[in-house]
C-alpha cells in the first residue's frame, strides 16, 4: 500500500506534513506488511526518489497509535520518522535534500507520536522511558541546528500517562492528553520548556465520583511458557482481608498491539473496560491484566513473538496468569473467572477449550473463533497471512488457532456478547462457535446476546448499561 495520509499543511497537525515544499511531497509505501519505503515525489510527474528503506524478518508490526509516518519539518529543511531498527521505536531525522538519518532517542522505550514545533527547531514526542511499561512522559528534542547537535529534555513528570502533544501556534505551549489511576483521559497545557509547571483544562470524571475508591494498578510480572517474564497489572481491592481467599478476574486486552497502562487506559474504548474493572474491584474482586507477548510498549521482539505463532506462545503468556493469581494467598483458586475483546476474546475461548477447568467463568465480547474463517475475509486476509501465512503454508498453527474447532471440551460456563455490524471480527464468527456448541451438546454452558447494529467498540448507553450488567451478573 502507498500513502500520502497526513495533515495537508505542515507541521504539528496530527500526522504530520507531507508537503517538503510546493513542489516536493513525502511518499510512504508498505510491501507486504514486511519492507517500508519512504519516497520524495514531485508535481512535474518524474519518478519519486527513494530515500529509506527497511525490510522486517517478520512483519512491519508499529502499531499507527505511535504516529510512526514521515513528516517534513514546517520550514521543509528535515524529514522524521519512527524505526525500530535497533529493536525500539525511536525518532529519526534526516535532511529532505538527501543524507542519511540521525537517530534521536535511543534506549529500551519507545518514542512516539512526534510533533515538529512550528519553527521547526524542536520535536514534541511521548516515550514509556523508565521502570513502568506503562507510564508515558512528553520529551521535547531541540536540534540545536542540526540532527547530530540535538539534545533532548523531559516536560512531564509524575504518574500516569502524557500523549498526543500538539504545539501552539506560536510554539510557546503545547497540549497534550494525561490520564493516571484517580482520572481518565484529560487535556493539560505547558510551556515548551522543561519545569514549567502544567496546568489542567479539563475534568472528565462525573463530579460526584469518590476517586479515593479507585484502586492502584501494581506492575508486576511472572514466566510464561517459555520462562520469559510477562508483564501484567494487578489490581487489589483496597480494604481486602488478605487472610480470606478472594474471587479473581483475568482480563485480556485485544488489538495484540496494544498494552495496559498505568491507570486510566488512554484510547477510550478501553478505557470502558479500566472503568468497569475498577467496578469489579470495588466488588472485592481481585483483577490481573497481562501484557502477553504480541502487545506493544515492550519493544520489536516482544511485540513479533507472535509471527508464525498466533494462539502459541502468546495465548500461553495469557492462560498462565491463572497461575500467577492461584500462588496469590488471597485469591481463590478455583473462583477465577477471565475475559477479553477481539484478539482479548480469542484468547478467552482458547482458555475454555486448551484449559478447560482453569478458569471458572468466561466472557467472550466479539472474539475471533477460527482464523481460517479471518483469513477468508477479504478486509483481514492480509493482516493474517503477514503473521501466520496461509493455511497451505502454516496449517499447524492455524489448527491451533480455531477454538471453534474445539468446542467439544467446554466444561465451564461461557457468555458471548456481539455486536452484529462488527467490521473488526464479523458477527459470524460467534455464529459459528454457537452453532457448533449446540452439535457438541454444550448449548447449557453457553449465554448469548447479540446487539443489534452494534460495532466491534460497544458505544451506546444501553448496549454498555446491558452488557457490563450481564458481565456483572455471570461472573
Amino acid at each position: 500500500t502507498a500513502a500520502v495520509a497526513g495533515s495537508a499543511g505542515r507541521g504539528g497537525g496530527r500526522g504530520g506534513g507531507r508537503w517538503i515544499d510546493p513542489s516536493r511531497f513525502l511518499v510512504e509505501r508498505t510491501v507486504d506488511f514486511k519492507r517500508r519505503e519512504l519516497y520524495i515525489g514531485n508535481t512535474s510527474g518524474t519518478a519519486p526518489q527513494l530515500v529509506h528503506q527497511e525490510t522486517k524478518d517478520t512483519f512491519w508490526s508499529m502499531t499507527g497509535d505511535a504516529q510512526g509516518t514521515a513528516q517534513a519539518s514546517p520550514d521543509g529543511k528535515w524529514i522524521s520518522f519512527l524505526s525500530d531498527r535497533d529493536g525500539w521505536d525511536h525518532i529519526y531525522v534526516m535532511p529532505a535534500s538527501g543524507g542519511p538519518a540521525v537517530q534521536l532517542t535511543r534506549g529500551a522505550y519507545e518514542a512516539w507520536r512526534p510533533a515538529w514545533s512550528p519553527d521547526s527547531t524542536r520535536i514534541v514526542f511521548d516515550s514509556n522511558q523508565g521502570s513502568n511499561p506503562g507510564s508515558r512522559h512528553l520529551g521535547l528534542i531541540t536540534l540545536n541546528g542540526a540532527p547530530s547537535r540535538a539534545t533532548i529534555a523531559t516536560l512531564t513528570s509524575g504518574r500516569g500517562t502524557n500523549t498526543s502533544a500538539q504545539w501552539s501556534p506560536d510554539g510557546r505551549k503545547i497540549v497534550y492528553q494525561h490520564t493516571d489511576p484517580q482520572n481518565s483521559a484529560d487535556l493539560w497545557v505547558t510551556d515548551a520548556a522543561p519545569g514549567a509547571k502544567a496546568v489542567r483544562l479539563t475534568s472528565s470524571l462525573p463530579a460526584g465520583l469518590d476517586r479515593t475508591a479507585l484502586v492502584e494498578p501494581e506492575l508486576v510480572e511472572y514466566a510464561g511458557p517459555d520462562g520469559k517474564k510477562v508483564p501484567a497489572y494487578l489490581f487489589v481491592p483496597k480494604f481486602l482481608d488478605r487472610t480470606k481467599k478472594h474471587p479473581a478476574i483475568v482480563w485480556i486486552h485485544g488489538d495484540g498491539v496494544n498494552q495496559n497502562y498505568d491507570g486510566w487506559h488512554i484510547q477510550r474504548n478501553y478505557a470502558v473496560y479500566y472503568s468497569f474493572h475498577q467496578y469489579l474491584a470495588q466488588q472485592g474482586y481481585v483483577v490481573l491484566a497481562p501484557d502477553y507477548r504480541g502487545s506493544i510498549g515492550y519493544g520489536s521482539a516482544w511485540r513479533e513473538g507472535v509471527y508464525m505463532d498466533v494462539g502459541g506462545n502468546d495465548f500461553k503468556d495469557a492462560g498462565l496468569s491463572a497461575n500467577y493469581l492461584k500462588a496469590l494467598p488471597y485469591v481463590d483458586g478455583d473462583r477465577i473467572g477471565v475475559w477479553g475483546l477481539s484478539y482479548g476474546g480469542f484468547f478467552t475461548l482458547l482458555a475454555v477449550t486448551e484449559m478447560p477447568t482453569a478458569f471458572r467463568a468466561a466472557v467472550n465480547v466479539a472474539g475471533v473463533a477460527d482464523y481460517a474463517l479471518y483469513y477468508e475475509d477479504p478486509y483481514h486476509g492480509g493482516w493474517t497471512v503477514s503473521r501466520i501465512g496461509t493455511p497451505e503454508q502454516n496449517p499447524k498453527v492455524y489448527a491451533q488457532a480455531s477454538p471453534v474447532s474445539r468446542m467439544d471440551r467446554l466444561e465451564r460456563p461461557l457468555l458471548i456478547l456481539h455486536g452484529t455490524a462488527d467490521v473488526n471480527v464479523p458477527y459470524l464468527h460467534s455464529v459459528k462457535l454457537l452453532d457448533e456448541a449446540l452439535k457438541q451438546g454444550k448449548g447449557d454452558l453457553v449465554s448469548f446476546m447479540a446487539y443489534p447494529g452494534e460495532f466491534h467498540y460497544f458505544t451506546r448507553a444501553h448496549v454498555l448499561r446491558d452488557a457490563w450488567t450481564r458481565v456483572d451478573q455471570f461472573f
